[in-house]
């Protein structure tokens, strides 16, 4: 069988076919590889070609010879993760000439020659090493390593919070001084305007040091070292202070209802988009659909602009538009489409809300309505 022959200052050819990879150099290193390849099927498997077994073409497997060293600068850019069964020292060694930003580096989880442990060791939250460790962890009954202060102290992981709704960040720039606020447990305030409520990772209570507040004003009232602002929200110049040692965080609750005459090209149904969010002082980053009639499934212009900002694409037939009651019927609109409406009541139907932002605006060839999703108080 063919193996990937590693020599210096060539780059190795790679068959990536998952979003994981898993690298292995010794005899019990192979074993505990192949084990773990077996049962954690989105991953690619990657081992010294002097332990080959015969099945390694079947089972997609691939051997190399030479130095692992050189084998890491081709897997560094297109793997999410790579489990490395090689000694921390060694592996710590091998990729610090190829490290980059925490945020584009991979992440990196080290297993003993043992498979007693299984660390976290580069990227542990941007990454995704924590979650990873504890799933192969889970996988090889081995004992997940994670030195991540805000896991070990079970607080906000300010680089992940509302990672799984979907959320960003505003900046990265204030993302190490506001996690070291959280971690040293200084007085931290979470202001939630917006977004899903259930956050809170852990079965203990929330840190005495971090404090809930539904308005900037009433978080800067009780002066906080720190702050973590959601909200779909542009701030005015007052609320910007809150951001000197803040990070915003974008939820995605803004549902455009939308419709548009056929042949509307993109730059104009984009436009409005924006001076629509514009006047309303809202952020198009929390932008979660565009939501029209079943008519404009194949329409391009609004097509080309949900790709574009990779939201949401919700068509509906005029009966399901009909259900929705809404202010402003149009007989004129139910004559050409069989529905009342087509903005406000596909705005309402998506967001499961009783009242609309905005509830229809004329432009151009474009109409537009607003809503703002609406989550459960509960914390």
């Amino acid at each position: 069988m063919s193996f990937i022959s590693l020599k210096e200052e060539e780059f190795p050819v790679i068959e990536q076919s998952a979003d994981y990879a898993i690298v292995a150099i010794t005899k019990h290193g192979v074993a505990l590889a192949r084990s773990l390849h077996k049962n954690f099927s989105n991953s690619d498997l990657y081992y010294m070609n002097k332990f080959e077994v015969g099945d390694e073409s079947s089972k997609g497997i691939q051997m190399f010879q030479g130095s692992v060293r050189m084998l890491f600068p081709a897997l560094f850019p297109v793997y999410k993760g790579i489990i490395i069964i090689i000694s921390l020292g060694a592996v710590v060694r091998m990729i610090a000439p190829l490290l980059k930003d925490k945020k584009t580096d991979p992440g990196i989880v080290v297993i003993d020659d043992k498979g007693e442990h299984v660390i976290s060791v580069l990227s542990g939250h941007l990454g995704g090493a924590n979650e990873l460790t504890k799933e192969v962890a889970a996988l090889i009954d081995a004992k997940p390593i994670i030195t991540t202060a805000s896991d070990v102290q079970g607080t906000i992981p300010v680089d992940l919070f509302g990672q799984r709704f979907g959320w960003q960040w505003e900046s990265a720039d204030k993302l190490t001084p506001v996690s070291a606020s959280v971690v040293n447990e200084e007085k931290i305030a979470v202001v939630q305007e917006s977004g899903e409520r259930n956050w809170w990772m852990y079965d203990t209570p929330l840190p005495n040091n971090i404090h809930l507040f539904s308005t900037i004003k009433e978080a800067l009232a009780q002066q906080p070292q720190a702050a973590l602002v959601v909200t779909h929200r542009l701030l005015n110049d007052e609320e910007e202070v809150i951001l000197d040692n803040g990070v915003m965080y974008r939820p995605k609750v803004i549902v455009l209802g939308m419709g548009c005459n056929r042949g509307t090209s993109s730059d104009e149904i984009e436009q409005v988009i924006k001076e629509t969010l514009e006047e309303l002082n809202f952020s198009i980053k929390s932008v979660k659909a565009i939501c029209t009639i079943d008519l404009k499934k194949d329409e391009i212009g609004l097509l080309e602009v949900v790709d574009k900002y990779n939201w949401d694409f919700q068509i509906y037939t005029p009966s399901e538009l009909n259900e929705i009651e809404i202010d402003q019927p149009s007989d004129t609109v139910y004559k050409y489409t069989g529905a009342f409406g087509v903005s406000e009541p596909a705005a309402i139907r998506y967001s499961g809300v009783d009242k609309l932002t905005l509830i229809k605006k004329k432009s151009g060839n474009v109409t537009i309505s607003v809503a703002v999703m609406k989550f459960d108080d509960r914390f």
